[in-house]
């Protein structure tokens, strides 16, 4: 056990904290969360900080609550006298809203980076953000871990010299491309067209599939519309079979029954979130020993480079 470490964790996760704790060679700190009637809670961290490097796990999933309750226990670190306060934010909530696309709307992957900032935080560690520049939203260090690095061996194996890697759509070509150069294969796209939010009007396929095993990458699964829509398209264009691998399972709404419903084969996920239904088709690959890992050499002042495999 590192001497002057204290790990806690938020409510949203609990599970993962513990993994990465136990894999970095410690406990769990102890925490509490008092709840007033009125729906307020107030976290409190039951242990001396002072003087500690304190690391705070917490995906910041819906509802909002599991971000304020992120804000409030680095509150309480900083008015506790912790030497410094890192945030491992596995999930990074708001990230879709990182650019003003429209007139009137806010941006906000910067107001959550301008709110951790204001409440004490000292470093990030977080994994697969929806865009990478939202890195430069913070004014602090962030270490953007990428899952690659869990899901390169996994697809390797998959890789029969038959794969092509796909994009569910245009915005996920250069994480697909990625793959696509580091094993060697064929690339498709999909391209889709929405009416508005979570719902896909129509797709059209840029690419050969026919005959192929195709891999689907992207960061998050929401509703689930676009990636079932594309894996169904993609075997209606001949393709052999259809597995996904996505970051963040967010898995919202009707998910689950598309994903059950779908062509697909397999959905590869990690544990970021924590599922919130058993599915036959999902497989959870866990990520606390790369947390785990990164903590260790930042404590050690290493690189943590060799983390970045596919960007």
């Amino acid at each position: 056990m590192a001497q002057g470490i204290k790990i806690f964790s938020g409510r949203a996760s609990i599970d993962i904290a513990l993994r990465i704790a136990k894999s970095f060679g410690t406990n769990l700190g102890v925490s509490n969360v008092v709840e007033f009637s009125d729906g307020e809670f107030e976290p409190s961290l039951e242990e001396t900080v002072r003087g500690q490097d304190v690391f705070i796990i917490q995906s910041t999933i819906a509802p909002s609550d599991n971000l304020m309750e992120l804000l409030l226990m680095i509150d309480a670190a900083k008015r506790a006298s912790a030497r410094k306060i890192i945030a491992v934010i596995p999930y990074l909530g708001y990230a879709r809203q990182d650019r003003k696309d429209k007139p009137r709307v806010a941006i906000g992957a910067k107001l959550v980076a301008n709110m951790l900032t204001a409440a004490g935080v000292n470093r990030i560690i977080t994994m697969d953000l929806h865009a990478d520049q939202i890195q430069g939203f913070f004014e602090v260090p962030v270490d953007h871990l990428y899952a690659s690095t869990i899901f390169y061996p996994v697809i390797s194996k998959l890789n029969n010299g038959n794969l092509v890697m796909a994009a569910p759509d245009a915005g996920g070509t250069k994480r697909a491309n990625s793959y696509a150069k580091k094993l060697n294969t064929g690339l498709a796209i999909c391209h889709k067209h929405r009416k508005r939010p979570n719902e896909v009007a129509e797709m059209t396929v840029i690419g050969e599939v026919e005959g192929k095993d195709v891999i689907l990458v992207d960061d998050m699964c929401d509703t689930a519309g676009t990636l079932t829509s594309a894996a169904n398209l993609f075997m209606e264009k001949g393709a052999k079979s259809v597995r996904a691998f996505c970051t963040h399972a967010v898995l919202s709404g009707p998910a689950i029954d598309r994903i059950e419903k779908s062509a697909l084969n397999q959905l590869y996920v990690t544990d970021t979130i924590p599922l919130k239904k058993a599915c036959s088709k999902i497989t959870i690959l866990q990520t606390h020993e790369l947390f785990a890992e990164v903590i260790t050499h930042l404590m050690n002042n290493e690189s943590i480079s060799s983390h970045f495999i596919i960007s």
